[in-house]
């Protein structure tokens, strides 16, 4: 495993500029609003010939009674509990406050290397305002965030603390995982069941989780990695620029994943959002599954089960091939499904038909199907392909493409996927013309 360095500190200290300058991305959400950042954030950085694991935190309030501040404390002090390194930011231009000398005793109970960094020394002239913080007991080093300056220096320390790299990490393949959906529906709570810890903060609060989380975990030969995104809601109900940031990464997070999943509340039923979120991540070409959480909360008898998965199809026309389960996380109800069905999504959408076995199945198709005509000409195939996979592509050769129709294509695809097992994965088609016979 790469070693793990965390960055704390209290809010509005530039922990997260830091934190996207060293992993060279906007992962977590710059804004001068305390509270920005409220889980574990992962990103990996590299320095000369070693790389390493960063977590960004939520901003520490000691002393905070609040229900969401004291959840934010407990996801740092997990993050510093899998440190090999701590990165103690603060603030030099507002000097030493009581609370950085609170967090920096908490701090020397962990027992672990600790370096503090004096950010927004902007200019070398301010390099002064450093003085103070010795007081603190740390390696202190000032730098600059948004300009970079001093990275380097702190970079070399950084890594002189850190462990060598272990050697035993399993070389599996990795499955990316995107769950998606409204607010308040069960994603959080879902990563943490999978993951089994307490991962990302849970809270009956909608917009709790505002990044888009990632988190990496290993089970039944395989690596995954789940994305947890924040809920999308209605673009008339998106006021903060920090939730539209929020809402474009959780769509980047489809755009990135093999598998999305999204999640549903029972409770609810289907929303035209849904409709939105799920038709992006098809239009994406990704594997789908899509998960009916709360259902201990519905009333039910022995024909509700298959009635909400026939309402789904219904309700999603276009989404004939996804996977659907209905679940209850808190009551871990048809959990262990879940990472299953993911493997198998992943599987089926990065399948791959033989030239062969797909031309023999062309030409049965065509026997017991007359091709489409029009105007007294019909349609010719001279044969198929795949092109590629992650959505499965076909390519078929013809003699004119306004010759076919979209409901024979349609049936087209339903004999692939009767034949061939595509089921979680869309299919898609690319038509080529090709004159005279081959």
């Amino acid at each position: 495993m790469a070693p793990v360095v965390a960055i704390v500190g209290r809010p509005n200290v530039g922990k997260s500029t830091f934190f996207n300058k060293l992993v060279g991305s906007r992962v977590s959400i710059e804004e001068d609003i305390p509270g920005v950042t409220r889980d574990r954030v992962y990103g990996r950085a590299r320095w000369l010939d070693k790389s390493f694991t960063v977590i960004d935190t939520g901003g520490l309030d000691p002393k905070s009674e609040d229900l969401l501040l004291s959840e934010i404390r407990n996801q740092a002090q997990t993050a510093m509990d899998l440190a090999d390194v701590i990165v103690f930011m603060v603030d030099g231009k507002m000097g030493i406050t009581p609370d950085d000398r609170e967090i920096g005793l908490q701090l020397r109970r962990t027992n672990k290397p600790v370096i503090l960094v004096v950010n927004k020394i902007d200019d070398f002239k301010d390099e002064n305002l450093i003085y103070d913080f010795f007081e603190l007991g740390f390696y202190t080093i000032g730098i600059s965030s948004v300009n970079i300056l001093n990275f380097g220096d702190l970079l070399d320390e950084i890594i002189s603390q850190l462990p060598e790299e272990s050697k035993t990490e399993d070389d599996l393949e990795t499955i990316r995982m995107a769950i998606v959906g409204r607010p308040n529906v069960g994603k959080s709570s879902l990563v943490n069941v999978l993951v089994g810890e307490e991962r990302v903060i849970v809270s009956n609060i909608p917009g709790t989780t505002r990044e888009a989380i990632e988190t990496g975990f290993s089970q039944d030969g395989w690596n995954f990695l789940i994305t947890d995104t924040a809920g999308i809601r209605r673009k008339k109900k998106i006021n903060e620029n920090v939730e539209h940031y929020s809402v474009l990464r959780s769509f980047n997070a489809i755009e990135n994943s093999d598998v999305t999943i999204l999640m549903v509340d029972a409770s609810q039923g289907f929303a035209e959002q849904d409709k939105r979120i799920i038709g992006f991540a098809h239009d994406a070409g990704k594997a789908i599954i899509v998960l009916v959480n709360k259902w201990d909360l519905i009333e039910k008898d022995n024909k509700t089960y298959k009635k909400w998965k026939s309402d789904f199809y219904l309700e999603f026309p276009f989404l004939k091939y996804a996977m659907v389960e209905l679940v209850s996380v808190t009551e871990k109800e048809r959990i262990a499904k879940i990472v299953p069905m993911v493997i198998e999504a992943f599987e089926n959408a990065n399948r791959r038909i033989t030239t062969g076995q797909l031309n023999d199945l062309l030409n049965e198709v065509v026997l017991l199907h007359p091709m489409p005509q029009d105007k007294g000409k019909s349609l010719k195939i001279y044969y198929a392909t795949q092109s590629q996979v992650a959505p499965p592509t076909f390519v078929l050769f013809v003699n004119e493409e306004r010759l076919m129709h979209f409901s024979y294509l349609r049936y087209l695809e339903n004999r692939i996927r009767e034949s061939f097992d595509f089921e979680g994965t869309p299919i898609k088609f690319i038509l080529k013309e090709k004159r005279g016979e081959i």
